[in-house]
């Protein structure tokens, strides 16, 4: 992705079928778990996207050889694994939150791990303190300096209690990362259990790990002394297959995904039918359509798994400015996801933030202070204009507005879109997207 600037003519439906390949937010952390085997792991449908590529540089300056092979494949060979230097591990993560990740095996392989000042969207607080406390429970040493951060685990790391305030993914992942090779058993309760997340938990146990799941949001992982490589294709990514859903709603268009798959998105799919979507279910995939007629409003409340996935809403609320009446979209995993609208607001929708929790039941962001609810009155038509892509899922929902809106639009810094949608500009170009790339 050269290009920084996209111009779209808006107004014409999206029509054709594109192809997923893995979730990047399964691909990037199997990447890491490839450092704890002792040999080489191969993991297939692995998307272009520049997230990728991100963590390809990290895992090369710690040693990790990567090469390409068929199918997509990266092959990840930890044999040579060895300590980075801040400032290469710096230039490579960029904004990227992955090098926390790298903590617990580094540890584990080297003793210890150096990271960087952690960037990542701007789309709430992300902060790495807690991850940093459950290294600490691990038996690691952090230590804080200007740079960054170095930890070290003389005495190695051995299993603890961990109990997750709030159900995240990150955290989750650290704890995962970091239990499958310390000593003794270590007990996670308020885990995250996302499919990417059992995913990782699938390639963990064909390493050699072993890991029980309880209905309770209890994981309990018993601690190995080896692990080995895995050969493992990622799960598709259900991100990317609900932004072009919604893409095929709010352009009235008529999209095959194919890859996608019903189990992973059953939530999405209840919702795309309330507003007024159709899809259908395929072996290979599934087609997301307008089927005609007015769009309904909804009331939406996004949640960890399984519930309405935040990545999910603001997608959707492009659709949203089309139905015939007041939508409410509650916003409880991140604090600060409405950022995105203001551009929707200046292109003509009527889209109201406020502070209060609307639409559900009370969320911790409530008495905050924060921003987190949304109300969108429709229908609308949106108008072209110029639009800066403020983050990774509003980028694409400015993309979806600019296809949707009439006239002309400009959207910049589109960039950041290629970090999670692998070559969504030539998808764009099969789906009969009207534009031009500048600069």
């Amino acid at each position: 992705m050269t290009a920084d600037r996209i111009t779209i003519n808006g107004g014409k439906p999206l029509r054709g079928r594109i192809e997923l390949k893995g979730a990047k937010n399964l691909v990037t952390k199997a990447m890491v778990a490839a450092i704890l085997g002792d040999t080489p792991s191969v993991l297939k449908d692995v998307p272009n996207i520049s997230d990728v590529r991100i963590v390809r540089g990290l895992l090369e300056v710690h040693g990790v050889t990567v090469t390409e092979g068929g199918d997509d494949e990266l092959i990840l060979d930890p044999s040579a694994v060895e300590s980075a230097h801040m400032a290469d591990i710096d230039a490579h993560a960029g904004s990227s939150r992955i090098p926390i990740l790298f903590c617990g095996p580094l540890l584990h392989r080297l003793g210890e791990a150096f990271i960087p000042d952690l960037g990542g969207c701007r789309i709430g607080d992300r902060p790495i303190d807690y991850h940093l406390e459950v290294l600490r429970n691990f038996g690691a040493i952090v230590e804080k300096l200007p740079s960054g951060i170095r930890m070290s685990a003389p005495n190695g790391l051995h299993g603890a209690k961990v109990s997750l305030p709030y159900p995240s993914v990150g955290a989750t992942e650290q704890v995962l990362l970091t239990a499958v090779l310390a000593d003794g058993i270590t007990e996670l309760s308020g885990a995250a259990i996302e499919p990417e997340i059992m995913d990782l938990i699938n390639i963990l146990q064909k390493m050699g790990a072993i890991i029980t799941v309880d209905t309770d949001r209890v994981i309990r992982i018993e601690g190995v002394q080896k692990l080995d490589g895995y050969t493992h294709r990622a799960l598709f990514d259900r991100n990317e297959a609900a932004s072009w859903a919604a893409a095929a709603l709010a352009t009235e268009g008529d999209i095959f995904v194919g890859g996608a798959r019903q189990a992973e998105m059953l939530t999405f799919l209840n919702v795309y039918r309330k507003v007024g979507g159709a899809f259908e279910i395929h072996e290979d995939g599934i087609r997301f359509f307008h089927p005609g007629g007015q769009l309904k409003p909804v009331i939406i409340e996004t949640d960890v798994h399984p519930g309405f996935m935040t990545d999910w809403q603001q997608p959707l609320v492009i659709a949203l400015t089309k139905a015939k009446g007041v939508s409410i979209v509650h916003e409880t995993v991140y604090e600060q996801r409405f950022g995105f609208v203001d551009a929707l607001v200046e292109m003509g929708a009527s889209i109201e933030v406020h502070k209060e929790c609307l639409g559900g039941r009370p969320c911790r962001f409530g008495q905050r202070n924060f921003q987190h609810s949304a109300v969108i009155s429709g229908p609308t038509q949106l108008r072209g204009a110029d639009i800066e892509v403020p983050d990774l899922r509003g980028g694409f929902s400015h993309l979806i507005a600019a296809l949707t809106a009439e006239g002309r639009s400009t959207v910049s810094n589109v960039g950041i879109i290629a970090r999670g949608y692998e070559n969504f500009i030539t998808k764009l170009q099969l789906l009969g997207a009207d534009f031009e790339l500048e600069g």
